[in-house]
């Protein structure tokens, strides 16, 4: 297993917090607000938070030409797909299911990994993403009269639960040698352009000012999901393994679960419960040591 540093640690648990509790952040924002607009508009404020923090960190701006094709085909598997099919998905669906499916990622990635880039995964690496597997069921275990009224909706999530774990084996082979806040700044500035013409096509007769709470929700995301916790992930997915990075923010459909329960009155169930203790084991199996074979422990003898 990938040995996980104490900043990529510190790393996964902002990533986890701030990820977690955007769930029910991004349903109020969107309730009565164009969900397109409402991403576009958070993109675009939280470009400049990510301009100064490249100025502070002193990372450059610019991207060889060479790899700008590169560049391109790593935002829509991490962020095109994703970012505008959940924002409508969230739309149709409860924050706490439209975490679940998106958090449908990990399984996603590591039959991408064993298919596609003949990853060998451990027993234990394919015991973690049964757990997650089995516990995405029992979250969504009281779930599945609603979600068969919102087909759409989960269709969307889904696509873009998949899209992402594409994203992530893809961003762990880029050979694009800048910072990864350097990506992340560029990723962004072509997803919000993209944004605002799915925003114009499809929205511009719901264009509205956004209410206080929308503004709220909004400014949550333009300054910590785009301008601090999006480039911790891309850290984490350009360089741990796949399994380990997808599994390790497990935690996050969890908490926007109990979150949602809490801020909106979602009701819990046992199978919640249950699935905390799968959620742990799955993060566990990856993110633990292994334990040294014999031959390992001769050789350090």
């Amino acid at each position: 297993m990938h040995a996980i540093t104490r900043q990529q640690l510190i790393g996964l648990v902002l990533i986890t917090l701030v990820w977690g509790l955007n769930w029910p952040v991004m349903k109020m924002g969107v309730t009565d607000f164009p969900p397109l607009t409402f991403r576009m508009l958070s993109m675009w404020l939280g470009l400049p938070v990510m301009a100064l923090g490249l100025l502070v960190t002193r990372a450059p701006f610019r991207i060889p030409r060479a790899h700008w094709r590169e560049l391109f085909v790593l935002a829509v598997f991490n962020m095109f797909i994703w970012h505008a099919l959940i924002i409508v998905a969230i739309k149709s669906l409860s924050s706490g299911r439209a975490a679940i499916l998106g958090y449908s990622m990990p399984i996603f990635s590591a039959v991408l990994g064993a298919f596609l880039f003949n990853n060998r995964l451990s027993s234990r690496a394919w015991g973690g993403v049964a757990a997650a597997a089995l516990a995405v069921l029992l979250l969504l275990w009281h779930e599945f009269t609603q979600l068969a009224g919102h087909p759409l909706g989960v269709l969307y999530a889904l696509i873009s639960a998949l899209a992402w774990a594409m994203g992530v084996h893809l961003m762990r082979r880029t050979k694009l040698t800048v910072p990864t806040l350097t990506i992340s700044f560029w990723m962004t500035v072509m997803t919000a352009l993209v944004m605002t013409v799915l925003s114009t096509v499809f929205e511009r007769a719901q264009w509205k000012l956004p209410n206080t709470a929308t503004w709220g929700a909004i400014g949550y995301n333009a300054l910590l999901i785009f301008g601090l916790v999006q480039t911790l992930w891309l850290s984490l997915a350009r360089y741990l393994t796949p399994v380990a990075s997808t599994l390790s923010v497990m935690m996050i459909p969890i908490l926007g679960v109990f979150s949602g329960a809490w801020w909106l009155g979602e009701v819990l169930h046992w199978q919640d419960w249950t699935a905390v203790l799968l959620i742990v084991l799955a993060i566990g199996s990856v993110l633990l040591p292994a334990r040294a074979t014999p031959a390992k422990l001769s050789k350090t003898a």
